[in-house]
């Protein structure tokens, strides 16, 4: 056997050694639990989510439009009655997630068909690709949040089941892998 020979077959024990210790340090510990995702038709069928799911995190996967020029209501953040719950009392900008991919989107279709997305921070949600227009995507996303937001009980006595019933985003991800 040459000494080529030798030094080759030496690098491939090194690398199936190195591959074996990488594979038995990265399964060390706990795995993670599998995250269920619930379909967002799933969430608007029967009855109210906040009442269905409580206020435990979940994550829902389904496809995001968002209205914010032309959406007619509330625009400001913090502009409903009560100071720490504006933002989930304001219904502009216009953020669902729909259980079908949305070609041409109205507002009245949106707050019929979608589940009602909302955050305190707003820097969950994709970023706009067009500056007008309806903010569209062209794959399913998954988000994570939850109803029943602590927030909800400072909404005006009104719209506080509406408050409830929004589902307030912590986090998103791409559907597709």
């Amino acid at each position: 056997m040459s000494r080529g020979t030798r030094v080759g077959l030496l690098l491939v024990a090194l690398l199936g050694g190195f591959i074996f210790f990488l594979m038995t340090v990265g399964s060390g510990g706990e795995p993670q639990p599998d995250v269920a995702r619930i379909p967002v038709d799933e969430v608007l069928s029967g009855g109210r989510p906040s009442e269905r799911y409580g206020s435990r995190e979940l994550h829902v996967s389904g496809w995001y439009a968002e209205l914010a020029a032309d959406c007619e209501g509330t625009r400001a953040s913090g502009s409903g009655s009560a100071p720490g719950a504006g933002w989930l009392e304001a219904s502009c900008p216009l953020r669902v997630l729909l259980p079908y991919q949305p070609v041409d989107v109205t507002q009245a279709t949106l707050e019929r068909d979608g589940l009602r997305l909302a955050s305190p921070t707003n820097a969950v949600f994709p970023a706009r690709a067009r500056p007008d227009g309806p903010n569209l995507r062209l794959q399913q996303l998954v988000y994570v949040g939850r109803f029943d937001y602590p927030s909800a009980a400072e909404c005006d006595e009104a719209l506080r089941d509406w408050c409830r019933d929004t589902f307030v985003v912590s986090d998103y991800d791409g559907l597709l892998r």
